[in-house]
């Protein structure tokens, strides 16, 4: 007789992706931002969970994927990714290119960190302007009872222009 299969060990559950989720969505809602494009990827970089709203562009799912999958890949969050690589385009579209092009390195890619610190998923928001789009991430991740990085959004989310 074979053994039975057994589960396999997954860095963020699918209940607490979805959670994050629908705090970004209840978020946008109360803050009347543009309808959100919302994915949350475990620390292998695979799909945990992903939500988008009725009113998106067809493109969001893409640019949200790419904004946790650049925080993943990068260890920051995009934010950070865009302030440091600011000057440096030939290392920003290296990086593009090994990613299959999934490396968007602008606001709204942010890393889940456990009470550790250590970075268990990423949360990727695509919808409005990026600072209002992290706005939601971190916001959303830290009502979980989760850590984020960056730990605050920008202090100036709500002027943040398209």
């Amino acid at each position: 007789m074979s053994e039975p299969l057994k589960p396999v060990f997954s860095s963020l559950s699918l209940d607490m992706a979805s959670r994050m989720l629908d705090e970004a969505l209840r978020l946008r809602a109360q803050e009347a931002l543009m309808p959100l494009a919302v994915v949350v990827l475990d620390a292998g970089g695979h799909l945990v969970a992903f939500k988008r709203e009725d009113g998106c562009g067809v493109m969001r799912f893409d640019v949200a994927f790419g904004k946790a999958w650049a925080a993943l890949g990068m260890g920051m969050s995009t934010r950070l990714i865009r302030d440091r690589m600011a000057n440096r385009p030939a290392f920003q579209s290296a990086l593009a290119s090994v990613s299959d092009g999934r490396f968007i390195p602008v606001p709204g890619g942010v890393l889940i960190l456990n009470s550790d610190g250590m970075a268990i998923g990423a949360m990727g928001i695509s919808g409005d302007a990026s600072d209002r789009d992290e706005f939601c991430a971190i916001n959303a991740i830290q009502t979980v009872g989760l850590r984020s990085e960056p730990k605050d959004p920008q202090p100036e989310w709500r002027t943040a222009g398209l």
